[in-house]
C-alpha cells in the first residue's frame, strides 16, 4: 500500500485529501504546517511513497519544507506534488529545481489528481 503525506494548515482540506485517499486504497500521514511536516518526515524515516503539500503555510512555506525535507535520509527521492491556489512561473520554477513533479492549483478535480498519483506511483 502506497503511502501519501498530505501538509496543509487547512483542517478542511486535509479532511478532504484524507478521505479521498483512503477511499482509493491509500495509507495517509499528515501535518498542519511545513515545520510540522519535515518533523514527521523526519520521524517515520522518510516512509513516504509520494509528498503532496501546500506552498502558503505558517512556520515553513511548502517550498522550504521540501528543501529541508530533501537534507534528509530518504528526502531527495521521494516525489513531491504542490497543491496550492499559488501559479506564478517563478514559484513553479523554484519547485521544479527542488524536484516538484506536479504543480496542482486548487480547486483541483479529485480524479486527476488520483490519476497523477497513480501516474507517478506507477501504478
Amino acid at each position: 500500500m502506497l503511502k501519501i503525506m498530505i501538509v496543509d494548515d487547512s483542517d478542511t482540506l486535509r479532511g478532504q485529501l484524507l478521505k479521498l485517499l483512503q477511499s482509493n486504497g491509500f495509507e495517509v500521514v499528515e501535518a498542519n504546517n511545513g515545520a510540522k511536516g519535515v518533523e514527521v518526515f523526519g520521524a517515520i524515516g522518510g516512509a513516504v511513497n509520494l509528498i503532496i503539500t501546500d506552498y502558503n503555510m505558517p512556520e515553513l512555506d511548502g517550498l522550504g519544507m521540501i528543501r529541508k525535507i530533501r537534507a534528509l535520509p530518504k528526502g531527495d527521492a521521494v516525489p513531491v506534488f504542490m497543491l496550492t491556489t499559488e501559479s506564478s512561473p517563478e514559484l513553479k520554477n523554484a519547485g521544479k529545481e527542488i524536484g516538484v513533479r506536479a504543480w496542482v492549483t486548487k480547486p483541483f478535480s479529485d480524479e486527476k489528481l488520483i490519476m497523477a498519483i497513480k501516474k507517478v506511483a506507477g501504478t
